[in-house]
């Protein structure tokens, strides 16, 4: 069988007119080029041309060679160079998989500002509470919450793990009054991730540093931990979500703690990618504004995958 290669070679040698030029052209030494044109022949059967090192006159069998075999070569040559230009400058589709609320804490201003560094650059985002599959999806690169599953993938952490805790609105306090034990969520209307029970399990850590669960029902789920915000804040019942994200409504009074010294341990949230090895420059540039923006750390957390969200 034939080696792309060696065809490649002659091909080139014949458009640069000599094997010295193609090999100041190619940074290949011309004794190099010769025997791969000489494998070629030998491969073939047939001599394809009369040469000396710095002419060379095509046989009647090279010219067929040539006229059959030199466009298509000539396109593997651009579609290498087009290739190797993604990286000189960042440019092309980046698909990006997230939670259904991303941007309700991502801000729109920061993916404006790099598209105005990177015009060349397209941004595609899969937003979905559902677990995106990377490679059917063709998905670039994924936020994942959660704790993440062995799955050979590459993964960046860009929140650390912070707390959630228990809070509710003004409004649902001063109708049902405010719990002062755990056990007492069990009396109230508690804002839980959808389940078709209608029932959650909340697993909090106490005053004493022991860990204890409650069961707990409520008349409004929802799939996002945004859902559950805007119910707390609507006075629909007691929410237990991420601090980070109710750390605004807090300050502004619209929402309150309840059980303050009861607290859950988030997992943070990092950046999957199939691999770190042949990175196209626009998503290594994507993952450094991520880094840059949610203020995340620059080790990387393992050849890993899964956990819950996109």
């Amino acid at each position: 069988m034939t080696d792309l290669n060696d065809i490649a070679t002659f091909v080139q040698v014949v458009r640069y007119g000599s094997f010295a030029e193609a090999s100041r052209r190619m940074g290949v030494p011309a004794n190099t080029l010769s025997r791969r044109v000489q494998l070629l022949e030998a491969q073939l059967g047939i001599r394809l041309m009369q040469r000396s090192t710095r002419n060379l006159a095509l046989t009647s069998a090279g010219e067929v060679f040539l006229e059959r075999c030199g466009g298509a070569v000539d396109g593997l040559i651009d579609a290498s160079q087009e290739l190797q230009a993604v990286n000189q400058e960042p440019r092309g589709l980046v698909r990006v998989a997230a939670p259904a609320d991303f941007f309700d804490f991502f801000s729109m201003d920061w993916l404006s500002e790099f598209l105005t560094t990177y015009p060349k650059v397209r941004l595609d985002f899969v937003l979905s509470d559902g677990r995106a599959d990377l490679i059917a999806d063709r998905i670039d690169v994924a936020f994942r919450g959660g704790v993440l599953e062995d799955s050979g993938f590459f993964a960046r952490k860009v929140v650390d793990a912070g707390t959630d805790s228990l809070v509710a609105s003004p409004a649902y306090i001063a109708r049902r009054g405010v719990p002062t034990m755990l056990q007492d969520l069990v009396t109230h209307d508690c804002l839980g991730f959808s389940h078709p029970s209608g029932k959650a399990s909340w697993r909090v850590t106490g005053p004493d540093g022991e860990e204890s669960e409650v069961q707990v029902t409520g008349h409004f789920s929802g799939n996002t931990a945004q859902a559950l915000r805007k119910a707390a804040l609507a006075g629909l019942g007691i929410a237990l979500l991420p601090s980070a994200l109710t750390k605004r409504d807090m300050r502004a009074g619209l929402l309150l703690p309840v059980l303050p010294s009861y607290h859950r341990l988030g997992h943070g949230v990092s950046l999957v990618y199939p691999s770190r090895r042949y990175l196209p420059l626009a998503v290594s540039r994507f993952i450094e504004l991520v880094v840059q923006k949610m203020g995340a750390t620059d080790e990387p957390v393992d050849d890993v995958s899964g956990g819950a969200g996109a």
